[in-house]
Parts: C-alpha cells; structure tokens; sequence
C-alpha cells in the first residue's frame, strides 16, 4: 500500500469552471487558516483504502494510523510505501508487526500514487467556501466514501507497478 497525508482546509483556490452563455463567472474565494488532515493507504492493484482525519500532521497521528490500518487487517502483512517526511521515520515511531515501511527516494512524490488520490478528493472542494470546519470534514468524508475500488485503481494504477505485485 502506498501511504501518505494531506491537509485540508478553509482556504479556498479558485479554479476554473465552466459556465453557459456570455456570462463571467463570480467564485467565491476565502482565507481562513484552519485545517484538518486525511492520512490515508491505497493499494493500486486491488483498489483498496484506508483513511483517517486528524487535527494534526505529526508522529503521534502517524502512529495511530498505522495502529488503525495494522488492526484493519490483522491477518495481512503490509508493506507501506513512503515518502521521507520527518514523522514518518522518527525512532520514536512504533510500528505495529504487520506493517513494514519503505521509503521513496527523496524529492519524488511522483512515485506515490496516493498524491494523484489528493488531487481527485480536491476536485470536490474546487470553488467551495465552507463556513466551518466541520463543513470541510463532511466534504472530506463524502469524497472518500464516494471514491469506488475501480476508480483508486484506475488512478493509481501503473503499468510497471502492477507488474511488479
């Protein structure tokens, strides 16, 4: 599987949209700093996944993620792809038995598919205000639940990775 996080937040990026006849769109867009994060695992094979939100993005949230995924499936052993960030590889870090962590070369994050799920959940928030941050978990919650085995394999499959599992 391969993992990552992401935040997710009131800060709104316009992006483009399309509108019928000659009329300019007006989108909304806002500046408030509070977020939330979705640590998730996806397996491009079978489409599998697994995600959780958290109020932060740091060892103790990395942890309890692996503890949730390693007890999701406890008669699996896991190999979960990574990239290098500091919380990641703390040696502080339990990791549960059935979970082995590899790491991406440094500066690739084009070899985790996971980012391309990032980029299909922020889909669902493009030109969006969300007045709380509630609001943005629900959008957050929505997205994952409506994201099908076949599409997370679509967008995470390659080629060479499915050859190589």
């Amino acid at each position: 599987m391969f993992f990552d996080e992401a935040g997710f937040g009131r800060i709104s990026k316009p992006k483009s949209c399309w509108i019928t006849g000659q009329i300019r769109p007006s989108v909304p867009c806002h500046h408030i700093r509070e977020y939330r994060y979705a640590f998730g695992a996806v397996d491009p094979h079978d489409g599998e996944k697994f995600f959780i939100a958290a109020p932060r993005c740091n060892s103790d949230w990395t942890h309890r993620f692996f503890d949730e995924l390693s007890q999701a499936y406890p008669n699996d052993h896991i190999i979960l792809v990574m990239d290098n960030a500091t919380w990641h590889k703390s040696k502080q870090l339990p990791i549960p038995d059935n979970i082995e962590r590899m790491f991406i070369p440094p500066y690739t994050p084009e070899m985790n598919p996971i980012e391309q799920i990032w980029t299909e959940i922020r889909k669902s928030f493009a030109n969006k205000l969300f007045k709380t941050l509630a609001d943005v978990m629900e959008q957050l919650y929505e997205a994952v639940q409506n994201l099908s085995n076949d599409t997370v394999k679509s967008i995470t499959g390659r080629k060479w990775l499915i050859d190589l599992i």
